[in-house]
This record gives C-alpha cells, sequence and structure tokens, in this order.
C-alpha cells in the first residue's frame, strides 16, 4: 500500500541566529550558525515558491531576531507575492516606525512581540539586556496599522508572581491575541533548567488565573496558554507531529521537522541549496524518521493516544532518556516518568523564594 504524505502547512523560517537578546530560554540550538552560512535573498525567495507549491499556508519569520536581517522587507514581500499568510515573530530589537510601515506595505499580516517580563530589572536579567520600553513602543505603534498583533510572554518560575501584571499589560495592549507560553526545556532553558523550572503550585496557580482571564476576555482577546511538559499527565504532540504540519529551516538551509531535531544524534538532515524543499519534505531521512506510527515501540504502539500525541516530543526523549525512539518521559504511562518525577521533585522541594543560586544564569551568546 502506497503511504500518502501529510501536506505541510506552516513554514518557520529561521532567517538568523543573531539576536539583540541573549535569553536563557531561548529555543535556538547550542551551537549557533554564523551570519556568514545564512541563505541569501534570493535563495530564501526560491524556498518561499517552494513551501507555497508545497502546499504551506503560512510562513513566520523567525530567528534569532529576524529584524537582523536588512532584507526583510525584500522576504516579507517574497512570501506575500507567493500567496503565503506572513507573520513576523520578533523581539522588537531593532524596530522603529518607518521600518515597521515598510513591512506593513510589503505584505506583513500578523507580528508576534515577545516579552520577558512587566519589570524592566527583571526582564533585562532574562534578555541580558534592557528592552521593555522599546517594546511598549513597539505595541503602540503597530496600533496605527490595519495588521494583527500577538503579545507573546514567557513565564517561568522567576516571574510567575507577575502574572496578573502580564494578562493586565496584554488586555490593554489592544492586541488581539495573548499567548502565555511555559518554557519548554530545550536549547538554552534546558541548561538553565534548574532556575526556571517552576513548582506545581505555581503552575497550578498560573492555569488558574489563565482560564479566569481566557473566560472574562472571551469574545474580545484570544487568550492562550503552554503549561510544562513536565507538568502534564500525557505528552503534546510535538510541532503537531513529526513531518506532519510543520517544517523549520536553518539560517544555513537545513531543514528540520522542529526546532531542536539536530540534537538527535544520526539523523542526516537535507538543504534547500541541494535539493527541492518539496522532495525533502516527502523523502528525506530525516522527516521520514519518526513519521507515523511504524517506528513506535511500546507502550506507545499499543496505547489509544499514539494517534494524537505521536509518542510525543523525540528531542525531548533523546534528552531526557538518552534515546530519541523511546516514548516522551513525561507520559505518565512509561516507566521512564520517574526521570521527570526526579526533576520535579527537586524544582518543588526548593521553593521559589529559597532556590539557592547554584549558578549564573548561561546567556545564549550572539554567533559571529
Amino acid at each position: 500500500m502506497t503511504t500518502v504524505n501529510p501536506t505541510p502547512l506552516a513554514l518557520i523560517a529561521e532567517l538568523t541566529h543573531r539576536c539583540p537578546l541573549h535569553c536563557v530560554y531561548c529555543s535556538n540550538p547550542l551551537e549557533l550558525q554564523s551570519r556568514g552560512l545564512e541563505l541569501s535573498t534570493e535563495a530564501w525567495s526560491r524556498v518561499l515558491r517552494e513551501a507555497a507549491d508545497a502546499g504551506v499556508l503560512q510562513v513566520d519569520f523567525t530567528g534569532g531576531e529576524p529584524l537582523a536581517r536588512r532584507d526583510l522587507v525584500e522576504l516579507v514581500r517574497a512570501a506575500r507575492a507567493a500567496g503565503l499568510y506572513v507573520s513576523l515573530i520578533t523581539s522588537g530589537l531593532p524596530l522603529d516606525e518607518r521600518r515597521l510601515a515598510e513591512l506593513v506595505n510589503a505584505g506583513l499580516d500578523h507580528l508576534q512581540l515577545s516579552f520577558q517580563g512587566v519589570q524592566e530589572d527583571a526582564a533585562s536579567e532574562i534578555a541580558g539586556t534592557l528592552a521593555l520600553q522599546q517594546k511598549l513602543q513597539v505595541v503602540q505603534w503597530v496600533r496605527a496599522h490595519r495588521i494583527a498583533l500577538t503579545l507573546n510572554f514567557v513565564i517561568h518560575r522567576q516571574n510567575l508572581d507577575r502574572l496578573e501584571e502580564m494578562i493586565a499589560l496584554g488586555e490593554s495592549s489592544g492586541a488581539g491575541r495573548l499567548e502565555f507560553a511555559h518554557v519548554q526545556y530545550y536549547g538554552w532553558a534546558f541548561a538553565n533548567r534548574e532556575r526556571l523550572l517552576p513548582t506545581r503550585d505555581q503552575v497550578d496557580r498560573s492555569v488558574r488565573l489563565l482560564q479566569q482571564a481566557e473566560a472574562r476576555l472571551r469574545g474580545k482577546v484570544r487568550v492562550e496558554y503552554v503549561v510544562p511538559d513536565y507538568y502534564a499527565k500525557y505528552p503534546k504532540a510535538c510541532m503537531g507531529g513529526w513531518g506532519r504540519k510543520l517544517m523549520l529551516i536553518t539560517p544555513g538551509g537545513d531543514v528540520l521537522p522542529c526546532h531542536a531535531a539536530q540534537i538527535i544524534p544520526g539523523l542526516r538532515f537535507e538543504n534547500v541549496k541541494n535539493r527541492p524543499l518539496q522532495e525533502i519534505w516527502d523523502s528525506s531521512e530525516a522527516f521520514q524518521k519518526f513519521r507515523g506510527e511504524e517506528w513506535m515501540s511500546d507502550p506507545c504502539r499499543s496505547c489509544d493516544r499514539r494517534g494524537q500525541d505521536f509518542g510525543g516530543c523525540r528531542c525531548q526523549a533523546f534528552l531526557l532518556a538518552g534515546d530519541a525512539a523511546v516514548t516522551d518521559p513525561v507520559c505518565t504511562l512509561t516507566p521512564k516518568r520517574q526521570i521527570v518525577d526526579a526533576i520535579v521533585t527537586a524544582a518543588n522541594d526548593a521553593p521559589p523564594a529559597e532556590l539557592p543560586a547554584k549558578l549564573d544564569w548561561l546567556y545564549r551568546p550572539n554567533p559571529s
């Protein structure tokens, strides 16, 4: 029987790993790609056309900081010309009114602005630089344009006591969507996990507050939130399932099924410089490796949830259990859940106010 591959719906375009921020939970890989390896304007424009031909409906320009690319306006224009919905995921640095207007005129549909907190000192401790006032200014600039705005608040052990203030800021911003995302532990967040993982009481309180905000703002503002995997009963379908809905292209052109896939040893990733995007999606080794259900072992293979969460996150399985092919250890149906339970127990044994500063933050650097 011939297997029909799913159609990709979205492309995450990591235009650069350069960024003015140094966030301690950045999802970029620990080995950042230099500016000299970044795809050219022409290469990205071709890839955007190939993505649209493959069925992709939306492109998310991200990084690093996509505004670090001087050709961003050209890339937005190329994406719009290809018929894609264009979203910009940004820290807001560096941005001014003129460049924002140019991006909107080129075809930008949506801007997602990240926040590290609502107090300058605390936010700058996480970001490694002062940025809050610029972000607030960007909110005001965006309100002058007819594009969608999402505020993304990354929440964790160190800022959850300010959640009500974040909700209030989001409500007053005029944004149509507010996203409150508990840190997920990959990349730089995995390296800083001890100081970022909240207690169960913090998580439970955050869920109550966000459920209340969601109910109160329903019909006015869309409120979404993501809880930490470590506190979940079952794993999430990472990226909607490996090679099912989304693909990510690194600054240098490697095509990945998810942000962190390059940490998995033994996987070979194709590059858009050498092979058409449709072929990479359909038949490359990396996309086939964990696509579907054939690769699964028990308890996933015999689980009724295997078509919902697809065994969970392959990268998380590798980081926690040392094997990308096992059930995601956050799942309570696997014996490897004890790995996560031990981490959670340690986090709850040290209340936030008493957490020892055993190590300084490991800040994300900037590539050369």
